[in-house]
């Protein structure tokens, strides 16, 4: 893992998460790109542009945040683009060669009831790059334990599983595998090719409407220190998905780290 990408709202929270992300990235040597994106405006009745300004504003905001916490041994580099959120964003990511992106889950929401805020929600939903949902608050330590969830462990995508296997790898950590029957299984979806297996202590199976109700009813008993599930159009989410805005009362995994792999197909 060398980049890490870490999107700046006005959250409260900023500095808090700016720094679980620098420990992190330590841990890897990996460098950290923070980043603010904004819109680019004209002044109402004139023709000047004031994305200059919005650019300079956004970058003296972002250095100030860095200042604030302890950097030593990362590389930090501030950067600002404009345009829309989501293809902004996937563009950066492919441009500075980003392996993770991290979240924190309420970016600019006030609300104490929601685990996912709009832009945190839009991200995980709309992109497909690999993301690290971590709580506020958080503070950086080692991951031993993680249980990841799958409704089919079928792998297509070589490098799905990339971000899982670092991680593992660097800390040592025990990979338990929750294998959930949903009413949409089918013969060879708990089929564990070698590439998973290996990286495995252990696999459970449950049967539950959703791979969601499934980690809700195992991942007590597992006491993970990372929670890990994939992205697909219609999975581990499936009715969190339906809005931007997540919710705690429907995700009861706001205490711990949450890992979201690119869809394995």
């Amino acid at each position: 893992m060398k980049s890490i990408l870490v999107p700046v709202g006005s959250s409260k929270n900023a500095e808090s998460h700016l720094q679980y992300a620098v420990d992190f990235a330590r841990t890897f040597g990996a460098k950290v790109y923070v980043v603010q994106i904004y819109n680019v405006y004209t002044k109402a009745g004139t023709m000047i542009k004031i994305d200059h300004i919005l650019e300079r504003e956004s970058v003296t905001f972002l250095k100030s945040h860095v200042n604030k916490i302890d950097t030593k041994g990362v590389e930090v580099i501030v950067k600002t683009f404009k345009g829309k959120l989501i293809d902004t964003l996937e563009l950066a990511c492919k441009t500075l060669d980003v392996d993770l992106i991290l979240l924190e889950p309420r970016t600019n929401s006030i609300k104490d009831e929601v685990y996912l805020g709009k832009t945190s929600g839009k991200i995980i939903k709309q992109t497909n790059i690999p993301a690290l949902i971590v709580p506020e608050g958080y503070k950086y330590r080692p991951i031993i334990y993680i249980l990841m969830a799958l409704k089919s462990a079928i792998i297509k995508n070589d490098n799905a599983l990339a971000p899982l296997k670092t991680i593992k790898n660097q800390f040592k950590s025990i990979l338990n595998l929750l294998l959930v029957k949903t009413p949409f299984h089918v013969e060879g979806d708990f089929d564990v090719n070698e590439d998973l297996s290996v990286m495995i202590t252990k696999i459970t199976h449950s049967e539950n409407p959703t791979t969601f109700q499934g980690v809700l009813e195992h991942h007590k008993e597992n006491k993970p220190d990372l929670l890990c599930v994939v992205r697909r159009k219609r999975g581990f989410f499936v009715k969190l998905w339906e809005s931007n805005t997540i919710l705690k009362k429907d995700f009861h995994s706001s205490s711990l780290p949450v890992l979201v792999l690119s869809g394995l197909k």
